[in-house]
């Protein structure tokens, strides 16, 4: 089975460009490669003072280079100002979100981590599952927190929620493309030891491969399923 319920439309909710690479990029390649539709909603835009337009346009073009290379179905920004949803209405971010997922019928809902440091995760944990609630027979049938190096671990584990997998994803085929499409975000990528290198990548994918016997996998705790 290649993910629960053998899903053949995939949402990723990432907060900011590059969460999604980071946390699932080898999942997301792998069941594209598999024929499942993948689609990325970006939540957030840089905007000004925090963020020069020029670097938020450079992002974006990024953001598209890397979906096109892992093979992304569509991906949808929703624009709403970054590291700053704490200030955004959460009834205007929940229907956005809503309506956005609505719009793909989601089988399979990737989302970011309940414990990760930065505030708009941890907002986009909460607005993504306002949308999953099991209400119709039209919601997600699983969802899944994916982890996001120098997000996840962060915070302050055993005082705020740590992330624990429960799941995990072979990507052993796919890592090199992942790695390929972080490599896209030029902004982005840091120097070893930097947790948003290349070499932190490789490893944290050894590492959680190694865990179940795979040489590389991506990890995820478990949310909802339903069978």
């Amino acid at each position: 089975m290649l993910l629960p319920f053998n899903a053949r439309r995939i949402a990723v909710v990432a907060p900011h460009p590059d969460d999604e690479i980071l946390g699932c990029g080898g999942t997301m390649a792998r069941a594209a490669a598999a024929g499942a539709e993948v689609h990325v909603i970006v939540v957030t835009r840089g905007q000004p003072p925090l963020f020069d337009e020029e670097m938020v346009q450079q992002i974006r073009a990024e953001t598209l280079r890397a979906h096109d290379m892992i093979g992304v179905t569509g991906t949808q920004f929703l624009d709403f100002p970054a590291a700053g949803l704490d200030q955004v209405k959460r009834s205007d971010l929940n229907l956005a979100l809503s309506s956005a997922l609505s719009r793909i019928e989601v089988d399979l809902l990737l989302i970011p981590f309940i414990g990760d440091i930065h505030l708009d995760h941890q907002i986009v944990f909460n607005a993504a599952l306002v949308h999953a609630r099991p209400r119709g027979s039209g919601g997600p049938s699983c969802v899944l927190a994916y982890e996001t190096l120098s997000e996840t671990n962060w915070l302050a584990p055993g005082v705020t929620p740590a992330f624990i997998p429960n799941m995990f994803v072979d990507i052993g085929a796919t890592l090199e493309r992942k790695i390929a499409a972080f490599q896209m975000f030029q902004s982005q990528v840091k120097p070893s030891p930097d947790e948003r290198s290349i070499e932190a990548i490789r490893a944290l994918a050894i590492s959680r491969g190694a865990t179940v016997y795979r040489h590389a996998a991506e990890a995820f705790v478990l949310v909802r399923q339903i069978h």
